[in-house]
């Protein structure tokens, strides 16, 4: 499959997925799009870690993709993370993404199971049996305990011709410079370490997945497109201002520190977790109190949505 130039590529932040008395709120998450649009973003990921997938059932994950192709209306990609621990999952999730309209699949490592490379190969194989749309894999060893190899993503692309990309959360540097070198540039390397998306875009990745996206969709979207446009000066300078943030959305697991954060600025209503996850402790909140005080860009927008 050959893409357009400038297909799946810049700022595709993983949206949170925002709860009101345990329940989703879809209309909340349609306005968290709306945003995203607003501000610049090149496209969105739903139901990425962000998201809180492993505590969404089938169908909410479903209705989510649905609502954000619906939204988007055509002005921005919808990208769907379609990837579950269980093969028969996972090709369910993808064939509604695919029939909801969503611009590609995305399809996480299978967790937990910890399988062998050429069980991967097979496993991508046949996920992309069931849609036509582009494929890409995310690789995320941390929360996975799966690494792949560079042979193993040139064998997937050598079967499966839509097998376009992958988001890269990992400080595997030279797996980058390997699949582009051995695949092709064309293939799309999404970075998923916001610590890691300056030089990632620098040795060639084509955008960022960003978790911090949620919280300033137009300051990533300006960093991806400063290095797109070769003012390496701007983009040091933009992940210079974003360095704070990169950092304060790890202070507990994500998307915890991250959604108390949106909260507090008024981008999200509610700040709802469902368990395991929970709200930040009171030492954490403090932190990220200090963080929206003292970082200008956000203080201006924080002040902005208050008035």
């Amino acid at each position: 499959m050959k893409l357009k130039d400038d297909e799946l590529r810049g700022s595709f932040p993983p949206l949170v997925t925002p709860f009101r008395n345990g329940n989703v709120d879809y209309a909340a998450f349609a306005e968290l799009l709306e945003r995203q649009i607003r501000q610049g973003s090149h496209g969105v990921l739903v139901n990425g870690t962000s998201s809180e997938p492993s505590s969404l059932t089938v169908a909410e994950r479903n209705q989510l993709v649905t609502t954000a192709v619906q939204q988007a209306a055509g002005r921005i990609p919808v990208v769907a993370a379609t990837g579950s621990q269980s093969l028969a999952e996972t090709i369910e999730l993808t064939r509604h993404a695919d029939g909801a309209g969503a611009s590609a699949a995305m399809v996480v490592t299978p967790y937990y199971i910890r399988p062998p490379q050429r069980g991967l190969v097979a496993y991508y194989q046949q996920v992309a049996e069931h849609t036509s749309k582009p494929i890409m894999m995310y690789h995320i060893p941390g929360r996975t305990a799966v690494t792949v190899t560079a042979e193993t993503l040139c064998r997937i692309a050598e079967t499966v011709p839509h097998f376009v990309g992958m988001k890269h959360a990992s400080t595997d540097f030279g797996l980058v410079t390997d699949v582009l070198k051995d695949i092709g540039p064309q293939f799309r390397v999404f970075v998923g370490l916001e610590d890691l998306s300056f030089p990632m875009l620098c040795v060639g990745a084509c955008g960022l997945m960003n978790a911090v996206g949620n919280v300033s969709p137009g300051k990533v979207a300006q960093l991806y497109e400063a290095v797109a446009a070769g003012d390496l000066g701007r983009g040091r300078a933009i992940h210079e201002e974003l360095w704070g943030l990169n950092r304060a959305i790890f202070f507990d697991t994500n998307p915890i520190p991250m959604k108390y954060v949106m909260w507090r600025m008024g981008v999200l209503a509610e700040n709802e977790h469902r368990l395991p996850l929970s709200k930040p402790t009171q030492d954490v909140a403090t932190r990220l109190d200090d963080l929206l005080r003292t970082t200008p860009f956000l203080a201006s927008e924080a002040s902005r949505l208050a008035a």
